[in-house]
């Protein structure tokens, strides 16, 4: 896959107008932004101006918009802009803001893509992330709604807007890219039903809401200032609040979603839920101990010192930490390429756990070992107490082991150890044995 390099604003660019909900006229200024910084929005109303980071950790409403909030500062419906940021391809802006909430414009997000183009796009020199799907992720709302992300080399939504009325469903299926988005999504507008008018009304929602900028469909008719963009508006408008709503997961995405009866409440739990899936897909790929490199730490040629181990018997690369005399912490990155994963077992490789226990044993050497009166001796196993295995170890894991030396007596050692996969116990139990 050719390198991607992330992008902000060539220049500052700014709108004015009427919000959706409160009424209020807002200017919003669209500014460049450094590598890694995502979508900021900023208050420029308040007292010390407050910024929000536009995370999916930060939603705390979704009731007909999505709201982020941090503290006590809140920006209501975000989602137009960042559809706008996200489906033109900028990746990182400063939004500065003299109110609560972005201007609804006509209720699409074609003022938003006019206001980017104004102020252009530049390539940064920091490479660009993604996160691509290895597996569904899936999650399920209300009413039978779902959305579920599959692996896909781009990034594609195929959407079925459905409704309580039974009437204007709707289909859309695309991969989508700036031009698309530009041409084909940015223009379609928000949408309400007739009886939902009043009850927003009575919540002091919608008080900027108009058939200019909202169409309000009444049974099989569609009431609109001007005739229908496209004859799938709808849906397409679904699609709109998707790539904004999942902008609020900041990892570009290499996935195919599928999704019906989609929702800000959905969206934004899906959001969610990349986040957490990426958290652990990270995880798996450093353990959360961030191994150290400093005083006390052993890399695998230090413990090859004191170990007589080799391979393919050496079940510690690199000890991480000691604490004192009696515990440490050590490391093994597990692959496919161990030579037991030949026979345990064909098509379902597993580490066997009495080489986990082995791990445990070694370190707990090592505790004994490194002391300058066992330097050259050997160490033997006694016996294996309270042995548990939690969960399987497979290529791909790194075990951390840590032991405990709790009792030393001559030439006879007794620690117990615990073996865990990110930050999960997967085998634990007591050893004793003698050095000689």
């Amino acid at each position: 896959m050719p390198l991607t390099l992330q992008t902000t604003l060539e220049r500052e660019a700014s709108i004015k107008g009427s919000t959706l909900h409160t009424g209020n006229t807002v200017h919003l200024t669209i500014k460049p932004a450094p590598a890694d910084t995502g979508y900021i929005f900023k208050r420029t109303d308040l007292p010390d101006e407050p910024t929000v980071h536009a995370l999916a950790d930060n939603v705390k409403q979704v009731e007909r918009a999505t709201t982020i909030s941090e503290g006590s500062v809140k920006i209501h419906t975000i989602e137009h802009l960042l559809s706008a940021l996200r489906g033109l391809d900028i990746d990182n802006a400063l939004i500065s803001m003299d109110a609560n909430e972005p201007p609804i414009g006509d209720g699409s997000a074609d003022p938003y893509v006019q206001l980017v183009e104004k102020a252009g796009r530049r390539e940064l020199e920091t490479p660009r992330a993604y996160f691509e799907v290895k597996e569904p992720i899936s999650i399920e709302g209300k009413d039978g709604s779902f959305m579920i992300a599959l692996p896909d080399d781009g990034f594609r939504i195929s959407c079925t807007n459905a409704n309580h009325t039974g009437l204007h469903t709707q289909y859309f299926s695309q991969e989508i890219t700036p031009e698309l988005y530009r041409e084909g999504i940015a223009k379609a507008r928000t949408f309400v039903f007739y009886e939902e008018v009043q009850p927003l009304l009575d919540k002091g929602l919608i008080k900027g809401g108009s058939l200019e900028n909202a169409i309000v469909i009444r049974g099989d008719k569609v009431l609109s200032k001007e005739p229908m963009r496209f004859s799938d508006e709808f849906v397409r408008h679904k699609v709109l609040d998707i790539i904004g709503d999942l902008a609020l997961f900041p990892i570009r995405l290499k996935a195919h979603i599928i999704t019906a009866k989609p929702s800000h409440a959905l969206n934004t739990e899906f959001a969610k839920a990349l986040t957490r899936h990426h958290r652990k897909y990270l995880n798996q790929l450093m353990p959360v101990e961030n191994i150290p490199v400093g005083e006390g730490a052993l890399d695998v040629n230090q413990v090859m010192r004191i170990l007589p181990h080799r391979y393919p018997f050496l079940m510690v690369d690199r000890i991480l930490k000691f604490e004192g005399p009696t515990r440490a912490t050590g490391a093994k990155s597990v692959t496919i390429n161990e030579p037991y994963f030949q026979g345990h077992f064909p098509g379902h490789p597993v580490m066997p756990g009495v080489l986990q226990v082995e791990a445990m044993a070694q370190v707990a050497s090592i505790l004994l070992l490194r002391k300058a009166e066992n330097a050259g001796r050997l160490g033997f196993f006694m016996s294996a107490d309270n042995i548990k295995f939690r969960r399987p170890v497979m290529p791909g894991d790194t075990l951390i082991i840590q032991v405990e030396l709790v009792k030393s007596r001559g030439k006879i050692g007794k620690a117990v150890g615990q073996c865990t996969v990110n930050g999960e116990v997967v085998s634990e139990g007591e050893m004793t044995f003698a050095i000689q």
